[in-house]
């Protein structure tokens, strides 16, 4: 629960809320013996060490810049870091959370009663390196799945043990091994290990060439499973509006996904008008996209479109039945 306005109040409150035991893989199992001595972050690895771990990055999308703290809270026993970028308390709920690296969920649970992490997930990347993402709002990703860098798992949230209220924030780890907690080891971003005990870092996660931001988000994962892009246009260089079918359904989909000003609420557009019926339109500040905006149309032509910046895309009644 850190963000830039926190409060004596409010750090109390998180270092209450990140737990010392060690997650379980079930909610109902004993949680793990008393913690050895609490380490001092000396930053003793080797170079051999640090060049053994995957290549992480920030567990946010490409392009935003979030505070992390690793001295606030009297509950961190080693590295482990809380992220915040918003000057309120609740700012970030909601916003997206991917994994700093591939690998393969490990747990994907709320495991509140027993550690105080509420809804996490873990990833297992192999070489005994594991990430954890504690008090998520919501979980993308179910155990067993393999998941790429830079892949949505969640959201920023604030659950914790019942009982417990903490202001949203990520508490973030990387372990490797076992003996909790002298295995958190000091978090690398991009080959840069985190300045503890507080910096500000800009995500380079799934950044394409020249370290430009993208999207991470798809049509097809904002209008929902089944659906098909059946047609796009660009609006210039400030993003995308997408047309997506589910023959499933026989639902039309309408998304206007943005290229700039990513993670930033800005104007965006997206809209469906089947023939013969009033237009949806979905419209407002949007961080990623616009929509999604569905609609029936068996038989019927379809007009859509949408806004991002200052184009503005308006297309025919066209795809007639589809």
């Amino acid at each position: 629960m850190l963000f830039g306005l926190a409060t004596a109040t409010m750090t109390a409150t998180a270092a209450a809320a990140d737990p010392a035991p060690a997650p379980t893989s079930s909610p109902t199992a004993t949680p793990a013996p008393t913690a050895p001595a609490t380490p001092t972050p000396t930053g003793t690895e080797s170079p051999a060490q640090l060049l053994a771990a995957p290549n992480f990055q920030l567990p946010f999308p490409c392009g935003q810049t979030w505070n992390g703290n690793n001295s606030a809270s009297s509950a961190h026993k080693a590295y482990e870091i809380d992220f915040n970028r918003g000057s309120t308390a609740n700012a970030d709920l909601g916003d997206t959370v991917v994994a700093a690296a591939a690998g393969t969920v490990g747990i994907s649970a709320h495991q509140g009663s027993v550690n105080g992490f509420g809804n996490l997930v873990t990833i297992n990347h192999g070489g005994g390196y594991v990430t954890y993402y504690a008090h998520l709002n919501s979980r993308s990703v179910s155990a067993g799945q393999t998941v790429a860098q830079g892949q949505k798992i969640g959201t920023v949230g604030k659950t914790s043990r019942p009982g417990n209220n903490i202001s949203a924030h990520l508490h973030f780890e990387v372990r490797k091994g076992t003996g909790y907690p002298s295995n958190i080891q000091r978090a690398v971003f991009g080959g840069k290990t985190f300045g503890y005990p507080v910096a500000n870092v800009t995500s380079q996660n799934k950044c394409s060439g020249g370290g430009t931001p993208t999207n991470p988000h798809t049509p097809e994962q904002v209008c929902g499973s089944g659906s098909k892009v059946i047609d796009s246009q660009a609006l210039g260089s400030e993003g995308r509006v997408y047309l997506l079918y589910n023959s499933a359904t026989g639902n039309n989909c309408v998304t206007t996904l943005k290229a700039k000003s990513l993670g930033t609420k800005t104007a965006t557009t997206a809209f469906l008008e089947v023939q013969g019926s009033a237009r949806k339109t979905d419209s407002g500040n949007f961080t990623y996209y616009a929509g999604p905006v569905s609609a029936r149309a068996p038989g019927k032509c379809v007009k859509w479109g949408g806004k991002a910046g200052s184009v503005t895309y308006t297309s025919p009644f066209e795809h007639c039945g589809s």
